[in-house]
């Protein structure tokens, strides 16, 4: 574990050991809303041993806390522009963005941003570009008093652990994974927690990531829970629906069975697989010479 400073803010982040393999890029971990970088670990450790790998917490999540001498926004673009700003800190000049739930929305926008060092995208339970007002409003509404009703003696509730191991999954978690989400719920910010929800949530901002999905010239791909609740299979297809991979194949979404919201932790060997089956077909193409970057790509 290390710190880096970005504009102000230390971001604690955990870096792997560089692979024999140098062609290959660096896989950059985002984790979601009210977690942070400790649930890509089982993942990371199936996946470091061929491919260097990057995961942090975001600015005002996990262990990135602190106040910046010149406040920021915490709109997706801003927290875009704290991982280009992350990548070029590390020196780290060729990524693959994974991206989980609102880090899902936080990878596409900085692909749009940094086009010349994020290679491509792959969204864990992430999708939208649908606003639906009544819905967004209560989940507005919920989601605000959730975060200002989380007093730090909530982590001393005998089994309250327990709680954490069953919301939004398809099948219940092993307890560890139940204590780390309380101690995330608890411990992030107020400020992130709130200004990330309300700014990647209003009308504009929700129509907006279709319009960042159609410009990405990098390939996006989606990997759905199917039992997935907070994020719909209907919703990973619309958003999805923007990129050329949907339109020219149809097959930049991915279901993951018997899985829910955090697929990362509930089916990492099928993530996994997907993951590396994207990566290797990626990989494969590099190493041909092509006349042309969309044709490299397999587009």
């Amino acid at each position: 574990m290390a710190t880096v400073n970005i504009l102000g803010v230390p971001h604690t982040y955990e870096l792997t050991p560089p692979v024999s393999q140098m062609d290959r890029p660096v896989l950059v971990f985002i984790h979601g809303w009210l977690l942070s970088r400790h649930y890509w670990r089982p993942l990371v450790e199936k996946l470091s041993p061929d491919y260097q790998c990057l995961l942090y917490d975001l600015r005002g999540f996990g262990e990135s806390q602190g106040e910046s001498p010149n406040p920021r926004n915490y709109s997706l673009q801003a927290y875009g522009e704290d991982l280009g700003t992350l990548l070029e800190t590390l020196k780290i000049k060729r990524a693959w963005l994974m991206g989980h739930s609102l880090g899902g929305s936080i990878a596409l926008w900085a692909a749009q941003s940094y086009p010349d060092f994020i290679e491509g995208v792959i969204c864990l339970n992430a999708g939208g570009g649908i606003y639906l007002k009544e819905e967004f409003e209560r989940f507005r509404a919920a989601g605000q008093q959730i975060v200002k009703r989380r007093p730090k003696w909530l982590c001393c509730i005998p089994f309250l652990d327990l709680v954490f191991c069953r919301a939004m999954v398809a099948q219940t978690l092993p307890r560890i994974w139940g204590r780390q989400r309380l101690l995330d719920f608890v411990n992030a910010s107020y400020q992130a927690a709130l200004g990330s929800l309300l700014e990647s949530t209003t009308e504009s901002e929700v129509h907006l990531l279709p319009q960042v999905v159609a410009r990405l010239s990098q390939p996006v791909y989606f990997l759905a829970g199917e039992e997935d609740m907070v994020m719909e299979l209907k919703y990973v297809n619309h958003l999805a629906s923007f990129h050329p991979l949907f339109e020219m194949t149809g097959a930049n979404v991915m279901q993951i069975a018997n899985c829910g919201h955090l697929s990362m932790v509930e089916q990492t060997e099928a993530v996994y697989d997907q993951i590396r089956g994207i990566l290797d077909k990626y990989t494969i193409l590099s190493s041909v010479s092509l006349p042309s970057n969309t044709e490299k790509r397999g587009w």
